[in-house]
């Protein structure tokens, strides 16, 4: 290298939510990585607040989901407002904001910079990864020709140092109420900087302000004016459509005589257009409001135009005839809705784009931060697996192929209800122009599912053991062989509510060791390790315990082949245990000793084994029922690092696991 050069394995751009999960795997799995930011600080206000299920169960897989869920408001209800004959607004329904029991969690909102707050300190204690504010990538080339070389640096990056008046934009100050900032500058009716930023800091000429980076991959997440996807160039472009609507957004302490204000609200006024009501946390309520003026013919609004009064008007006359004001605004901003997904996700598989930088929607449905952290969630364990040396390089693939599939759903979803949103109600059945306010309630209620995060599910690859040909698999690696069961197809049928492709779901069991109840789900953790469930069934029955002794004595040798020598023997496939007898019928010493691994100076590990039983003070989980799977006979599951379902088999299965695991798994030494 030439000096002032580094290498790093990986490379994040842009220190985002997205960025940040990218960063928590990398530091969970001690991959060498750098992530950069142009801005001087994290988010302090304001910007995307919706958690969904499947974000806390994400958050609660790293350890920090307690934090989140004690400082966040917690959505309970939805409340429907509509005009009625007279044109007034009335609460027309309410409708639970998540759906019932489909997860150990229900939707939160929590401004951004909290959340982030949160992964930076997961980092923190995790590795030495910190967040680089005041720099910004200024040139890149990348070597195809290394591509294939696992030990390449085919990726080679300028990063240009910014001074303090570069990294940290101006804001304007509300001349109503003492808003504290505004996000005009961050919304996509702000015209990008980063050119303008690049020559600034150049006009400085700053000695050292520059440095050279190599690195083995490069994770855009640099949002929809990305950086990283404009030097790709051709093929990566977004496509889709922006709308002629404008919104505003308000945090607020409101005064007001609205009944509902404490309650998330979809307002659709008969002619003054509408607003979405999501109270926050520490007496805040955010208003989504539709503005009067709309944009014709492509241009930009004059962002000096648009303030916190503006925004406020607009409200206050969809809300008619409540009355709205407010003394203290904690951040607003404007944006106008737009629907767009990236032709492509990667280059070569080195160079990745991730939320924002890749799709584009409108925020009100709460799937923007929460569709682009799981993109770097899908993304994050693929890419240390390769780097560590755990999986093959043809992982990667599945991740255009997962997350482009959920990108174009999310958009099918949200071109929908932006516009059931926006449109104005009609007056009756004939009023063909006008929006349905039952249709608006079946797509609310039908999009809560979509909107939770639990419904993702993944097509057939290499990595995804459910039936289809290569056609059907759109990574082109799922066939070993030609042959469709190559890679392990399972037997979906042993447990009919665990879903291949979709994330392991939770119930309570109990710790045979000390009878503790626990969501099941809380211990795949997020540390880049594959799990295999044994569902041993009713191990007091002789031939049921002699046939979990048999897949013990099968299983050792395929967790040995992927396994390190100089590592215990569950530091890349973890084995978890859940019987279905009696747990004072049954004894930790009962199960074979790879299911309760030795540790020199800990003993047995106490932490593997579990019982689905009734608990002393919580309750029976009933988890062999939930799961659906036979209480007597049971099953094997295998789950991915992030938590979804790859394969299903029974015990006897092993020879099929084997196969599913060495479709993508490299032998250790």
């Amino acid at each position: 290298m030439a000096p002032g050069d580094s290498e790093v394995d990986v490379l994040i751009v842009g220190a985002g939510p997205a960025g940040l999960m990218a960063a928590t795997w990398m530091a969970r799995c001690g991959i060498k990585t750098r992530i950069i930011d142009k801005r001087g600080t994290k988010i302090f206000s304001g910007q995307a607040d919706g958690l969904q299920c499947r974000t806390l169960e994400i958050f609660d897989s790293f350890g920090f989901a307690d934090r989140v869920w004690k400082e966040s408001n917690h959505m309970l209800e939805i409340c429907l407002w509509n005009p009625d004959s007279e044109g007034r607004i009335r609460r027309s329904d309410r409708i639970p904001d998540t759906i019932p029991f489909i997860s150990r969690f229900q939707q939160v909102v929590l401004h951004q910079g909290r959340i982030e707050r949160f992964f930076l300190d997961s980092m923190k204690k995790h590795s030495d990864i910190r967040v680089e504010r005041g720099v910004m990538p200024q040139s890149m080339t990348f070597d195809e020709n290394k591509a294939e070389d696992p030990a390449a640096y085919p990726i080679e990056v300028t990063l240009q140092h910014l001074t303090e008046a570069e990294m940290n934009p101006d804001q304007s100050t509300s001349t109503n109420g003492a808003a504290k900032s505004d996000g005009l500058f961050r919304s996509n009716m702000a015209a990008d900087d980063t050119e303008e930023l690049l020559q600034r800091a150049a006009n400085h000429g700053l000695v050292g302000s520059r440095e050279t980076v190599k690195a083995k991959y490069l994770i855009g997440c640099d949002g929809a004016h990305s950086w990283v996807r404009r030097q790709l160039g051709q093929g990566f472009e977004l496509e889709g459509e922006q709308t002629d609507y404008i919104w505003g957004v308000l945090d607020i302490i409101p005064i007001t005589d609205f009944p509902d204000i404490r309650m998330r609200c979809a307002i659709h006024s008969a002619s003054s257009g509408s607003v979405m009501v999501i109270p926050r946390e520490n007496k805040l309520v955010r208003l989504y409001i539709q503005m009067t003026t709309t944009e014709k013919g492509g241009d930009k609004l004059d962002r000096s135009n648009i303030t916190p009064k503006l925004i406020l008007e607009s409200a206050q006359r969809t809300m008619k005839p409540y009355k709205l004001d407010y003394e203290y605004c904690d951040w607003w901003t404007a944006y106008q809705i737009g629907q767009r997904v990236g032709k492509s996700f990667s280059k070569s598989t080195r160079i990745f784009l991730a939320g924002d930088a890749v799709h584009t929607h409108s925020p009100k449905a709460g799937q923007g931060m929460n569709v682009s952290m799981q993109d770097t969630y899908n993304l994050g364990w693929k890419i240390a697996g390769v780097i560590n040396g755990t999986l093959d390089r043809k992982v990667l693939g599945t991740y255009e192929s997962e997350r482009k599939m959920i990108a174009e759903q999310l958009i099918e979803f949200d071109h929908k209800f932006s516009r059931l949103f926006s449109g104005r109600p009609a007056k009756d059945v004939a009023d063909e122009a006008g929006i349905s306010m039952s249709e608006f309630k079946e797509a609310f209620v039908k999009g809560n599912l979509f909107a939770s995060g639990v419904a993702v599910d993944y097509d057939a690859s290499l990595i995804v053991a459910k039936d289809g040909g290569p056609k059907e698999q759109s990574d082109g690696t799922g066939v070993l062989n030609g042959d469709k069961r190559g890679r392990g197809a399972g037997n979906k049928e042993l447990a009919t509510n665990i879903k291949i492709g979709q994330r392991f779901p939770s119930y309570q069991v109990l710790n045979q060791a000390d009878a503790r109840p626990w969501p099941f789900q809380q211990f795949l953790k997020s540390d880049g390790r594959f799990r295999i469930i044994v569902f041993a069934g009713n191990i007091v029955s002789p031939s049921q315990k002699s046939l979990v002794h048999q897949l013990a004595k099968s299983l050792e040798p395929l967790t040995k082949r992927y396994t390190p020598s100089s590592k215990p023997i569950d530091s890349r496939i973890e084995i978890l245990t859940l019987h279905s007898s009696k747990r004072h019928d049954v004894e930790i010493f009962d199960f074979p000793e790879l299911l309760r691994p030795w540790t020199e100076g800990e003993g047995w590990d106490y932490w593997k084994i579990f019982v689905d039983d009734e608990s002393y003070h919580e309750g029976d989980g009933r988890a062999y029922e939930g799961y659906g799977v036979d209480k007597e006979k049971g099953c094997l599951v295998a789950a991915r690092p992030d938590g979804y379902v790859g394969w299903v088999g029974g015990l006897e299965d092993v020879g099929d696991l084997e196969r599913w695991f060495g479709g993508f798994m490299k032998v250790q030494e």
